[in-house]
């Protein structure tokens, strides 16, 4: 399934590199998973090739929870692509994950109006395409 805007533009998609790769192939089976240096145990994401902390090439990808609150959030009111076109504002939201890992999404289920910072989130999946499905996340129901 694809996502398109207005007009058919579709959905920006992110590159799929060699240090992503593993990154994006466990989001479209739906799991959230975060780098984790095998050496200090450091999480780090954005995916790279070598641990900031101890300089070690050796890592794996660590499953998480999928449950956080939102650390700080954004109202984009500009366009800045096709595909916003008519979906603007639209949030732009940092979730710190339980696991202490924050990570860049949307809020979706959620008016903007109604985004607070510590609100409760877990994560839900937008497929975009055949290859790539987006962790998006939605407030936990009290």
């Amino acid at each position: 399934m694809k996502i398109h805007g207005p007009r058919g533009v579709p959905r920006p998609r992110p590159l799929l590199g060699r240090d992503t790769r593993g990154f994006w192939e466990h989001l479209r089976r739906h799991e959230l998973v975060i780098q984790r240096c095998r050496e200090c145990r450091a999480y780090r994401h954005h995916p790279r090739p070598m641990c900031p902390e101890c300089h070690s090439l050796a890592f794996e990808w660590a499953p998480m929870s999928g449950r956080g609150e939102v650390y700080t959030y954004a109202l984009v009111h500009h366009l800045l692509h096709p595909f916003w076109a008519g979906r603007t504002p639209y949030n732009v939201v940092l979730v710190e994950l339980e696991e202490g890992v924050r990570i860049v999404s949307n809020l979706v289920e959620c008016p903007n109006e109604e985004i607070r910072i510590g609100m409760p989130v877990t994560v839900v999946w937008e497929d975009v395409s055949e290859e790539i499905s987006l962790p998006m996340f939605k407030p936990v129901s009290q």
